[in-house]
């Protein structure tokens, strides 16, 4: 009885994905337009992550700001993963065999890319916490904030993301008779809601609630510092510690964009995957909308850095020619 319904809702999900597919076949439709819109996102993202990494590098910060540092480590192999998931779209290889069956768990998923953005959003949680911790208790944060923490977050964050991306494709992505069917091939309809509910709380609404809590928490002391130090400035007053207050200012206004920029582009795409795993019509529109607002954010992120992260701002505007020649 078991088998007769995996069998059932397994042949529904095939039957979907089928009607999907040849509702969208012809040559010049949207999804054509829509690859080549983010192989061009994709190769801008990794031009504008690479320029911030070397500035990062190149002002010192990498080893001072050692997970935002990652962060664009992850915005960078993101954008170089989606140029190379969308090209091998393009290119349209059968799918047979072994070989089918990896290309279609990798690329055609789309699952190589998510392992990267998965990891990324693991690691703005990460630096979200360490900001929490180094401004609200400053005291606790030598003791909790040393170099192997830091590390061993960087680490989680690319291995983490990675075993459970390939963990969920693996259980839920097959080949058939050339056809890649991804997310789709559930065991049940429980296990599909028990996915599609334990990723929406995972990677949306602890995320959201962790920004929420702690850059208003962060806020609250920065405003407590400020009346404190403006009550006792004078002739007097430190120059490096008013200057190492600005430095934190300015990376913790950085992270707050960088926070803001995620929900406002990740929250139609976290639903609307959540949706699907209640059976929600595959809509073509809301689709390729979803996706690309979520690929907009990793290309456009660095320029987040560019604007608002003063020593990254300052090695990029070096850069420039004619700003040299002034």
């Amino acid at each position: 009885m078991s088998e007769d319904r995996t069998t059932a809702l397994l042949t529904t999900a095939i039957d979907d994905v089928a009607s999907n597919t040849m509702a969208s076949s012809t040559p010049y439709d949207g999804d054509l337009y829509f690859k080549y819109a983010v192989i061009v996102m994709g190769v801008v993202g990794i031009v504008a992550n690479a320029l911030v990494l070397y500035a990062m590098v190149a002002s010192k910060q990498h080893k001072k700001q050692l997970l935002i540092f990652n962060q664009n480590a992850f915005d960078l192999c993101s954008s170089l993963l989606l140029v190379i998931t969308y090209t091998v779209k393009l290119c349209k290889i059968r799918l047979i065999g072994t070989l089918g069956y990896w290309l279609c768990l990798i690329f055609e998923s789309e699952g190589i890319v998510w392992c990267s953005i998965i990891g990324s959003t693991i690691n703005l949680m990460s630096v979200t916490i360490e900001r929490y911790i180094k401004v609200v208790h400053p005291n606790r944060s030598k003791k909790l904030l040393r170099k192997w923490v830091r590390w061993s977050a960087v680490a989680f964050a690319w291995i983490a993301g990675t075993v459970y991306q390939m963990t969920a494709l693996i259980h839920a992505t097959d080949l058939i008779d050339g056809v890649c069917y991804a997310y789709v091939m559930w065991r049940s309809e429980t296990a599909a809601l028990i996915h599609g509910l334990w990723n929406f709380g995972s990677f949306y609404v602890m995320v959201l609630f962790l920004f929420v809590f702690c850059y208003w928490k962060i806020l609250v002391v920065i405003r407590r510092q400020a009346r404190v130090m403006a009550g006792h400035s004078g002739p007097g007053s430190s120059t490096s510690q008013t200057q190492s207050s600005q430095i934190q200012s300015n990376v913790i206004k950085t992270m707050i964009f960088v926070s803001a920029f995620y929900v406002i582009t990740w929250t139609p795409g976290y639903i609307y995957f959540l949706l699907q795993h209640f059976k929600f019509k595959f809509i073509d529109t809301i689709h390729y909308t979803t996706t690309f607002l979520g690929f907009f954010y990793i290309s456009a992120n660095p320029f987040i850095y560019a604007l608002k992260f003063h020593p990254v701002r300052r090695i990029l505007v070096g850069l420039i020619p004619w700003n040299k020649s002034q």
